[in-house]
């Protein structure tokens, strides 16, 4: 699932065995069915993957010098991999997805292929991932591995996806009110269609084949492009769902799979109901925030309680609603640079640095923060277009706005601070005019499927832990380690070393632990010790992503 705020910052598979486990309408065409055991049995798609794997193994990637946009300097390469718009069709229109890679600096001798990393969406890109490899908690895996990134379709320059002008993309409504009238919910049902026909109009008939099981199929073509067997892959966030795609679609080409943050991969869950889910656990984790807030009052000066820091907040919502900060941070912007609070607690210091220095007069931080920054506007249109693609395309969706005013209203009583605004980021699905598919039910047997490693973090919000225990069910072999106490989204290369130490087992030596395997939180953010480091952490952090 993508982490993201509609209006801002991002807050944020040659042996195939499904026979029918291939992209299904919603008009009750069944997704389920027998093993394939010959090539004869196996549906159009499945063909079509491997024809695409045969000819990209046969064609290579050239990587050389990567382009200026990407701002990817050497040691890492840039190419791009030929994948077909539809494998039903695998000899007709064609698309190239970019790619980049570091390769492993360790011998020869130590080398084990390569590592493909998706840092989720849907609509991210993980082309900047090679540069990984010179951080010093990936130094003992970047030694092993070739460090691979790659644009899915649609992202960044793999055939790019537009629904809407980004100027008008970026000129962001207010946050819904807690409670929102119904001339407000009009407006806003309006502008869902609108964009539902954007997406339509933009893509035309292509807009179909943007999806979760064609990311999956993308997948296999690109460890066949890579010279690579079997796929050794680390999927975060939405990754761990189009991985889990396709370990169910592919077991006999898995090499090691790592999902980090994982979605609830339940049909019944994709995706309306994750979504509402995740809702929920927003608002458990900004309660977290608040809470760690009032703790370092004499910090701070927000409150000594989280209602207190709420007022706090309301206070600078209503100032900024006034009169924007620095002429372009009003209440959406403000809301987004806090969502990202409950993604990362690395963002805790800044963002209550933040709330304080304004309500003393200095709002440079926030700003610094907030303020949508020149040149990210057609790169969030186009994530937020992916996104909606994806989505929508995957999985029937209420097409009653009755439905979605009944649950979203009942679930704001509890959980305000999310809930409004991700039902109207999700509610062009409601109007969806591309064919819908009846989503794969994500599952392995033992011994088809070599041993997993799943990480999630107890009260992560983005994809609440719910979704790792289920997957963890559904593939037979994969182990979970959990981070207790902790909600850090995307908790692999992070702060705590226990699973670091789980992840490099894993990744170098194959281990997988014992089941039940669990790691202490890594310590809260320190306001004395993290206040130094922010400016230097504020122009690391890219912009729009949170």
């Amino acid at each position: 699932m993508r982490a993201v705020a509609k209006y801002g910052a991002l807050t944020t598979l040659g042996s195939l065995v499904l026979t029918a486990l291939v992209a299904a309408p919603a008009d009750g065409a069944d997704t389920g069915g027998p093993r394939a055991t010959t090539r004869e049995t196996l549906s159009a798609e499945a063909h079509g993957v491997i024809r695409a794997a045969e000819r990209a193994a046969g064609a290579g990637i050239t990587f050389g010098r990567c382009p200026k946009s990407e701002m990817l300097s050497a040691p890492v390469t840039c190419g791009t991999v030929e994948v077909p718009l539809d494998y039903a069709e695998p000899d007709g229109a064609t698309i190239r997805l970019t790619v980049s890679r570091a390769l492993a600096s360790g011998g020869v001798a130590d080398r084990q292929g390569a590592l493909v990393y998706n840092p989720g969406g849907p609509g991210a890109s993980g082309m900047y991932f090679p540069m990984a490899a010179s951080l010093p908690k990936w130094k003992r895996i970047a030694q092993a591995y070739d460090i691979v990134g790659y644009a899915p379709r649609g992202v960044g320059r793999s055939a790019p996806l537009s629904c809407q002008d980004p100027a008008d993309f970026a000129k962001a409504p207010s946050p819904s009110p807690t409670h929102p009238s119904e001339s407000y919910k009009r407006e806003r049902v309006a502008e869902a269609q609108a964009y539902a026909l954007g997406c339509a109009r933009g893509a035309g008939p292509a807009l179909r084949h943007y999806t979760s099981l064609n990311n999956a199929r993308d997948l296999d073509v690109l460890r066949a492009a890579l010279g690579e067997e079997k796929l050794t892959f680390m999927g975060a966030s939405y990754g761990t769902y189009f991985g889990a795609l396709y370990a169910s679609l592919f077991p006999a080409h898995v090499r090691r799979m790592v999902f980090d943050s994982a979605v609830n991969p339940d049909p019944r869950q994709i995706w309306y109901g994750n979504n509402l889910d995740q809702s929920q656990a927003f608002e458990r984790r900004w309660a977290d925030f608040r809470t760690w807030v009032a703790k370092h009052d004499r910090t701070y000066h927000l409150g000594t309680d989280a209602e207190q820091v709420t007022r706090s907040y309301e206070r600078v919502r209503a100032r900024v609603a006034h009169e924007p900060a620095g002429g372009t941070v009003g209440p959406a912007q403000l809301h987004a640079a806090m969502l990202g609070a409950g993604y990362y607690d690395d963002y805790w210091v800044m963002r209550a640095t933040a709330l304080s220095e304004y309500l003393k007069g200095n709002e440079k931080p926030l700003v610094e923060q907030a303020a949508p920054r020149e040149g990210d506007a057609a790169e969030n249109e186009n994530g937020n277009a992916v996104y909606t693609a994806v989505e929508c395309n995957d999985a029937p969706w209420p097409t009653d706005w009755r439905v979605w005013d009944r649950d979203n209203t009942r679930l704001a009583r509890t959980a305000p601070f999310e809930t409004w605004d991700n039902a109207w980021m999700n509610l062009p699905c409601a109007f969806w005019s591309a064919p819908r598919q009846k989503p794969l039910d994500v599952r392995t047997w033992p011994g088809e499927l070599p041993p997993t490693l799943i990480l999630a973090a107890e009260r992560d919000a983005a994809t609440p832990y719910e979704g790792a225990l289920e997957l963890e069910r559904r593939l037979a072999g994969s182990v979970l380690v959990t981070e207790r106490d902790a909600g850090t989204h995307g908790i692999a290369g992070g702060d705590n070393a226990c699973v670091n130490q789980y992840v490099e087992d894993y990744l170098l030596r194959g281990r997988t632990p014992e089941r039940g395997a669990a790691c202490a939180p890594h310590a809260e953010p320190d306001p004395v010790s993290a206040t130094r480091d922010a400016e230097v952490e504020r122009r690391l952090l890219p912009s729009s992503r949170l």
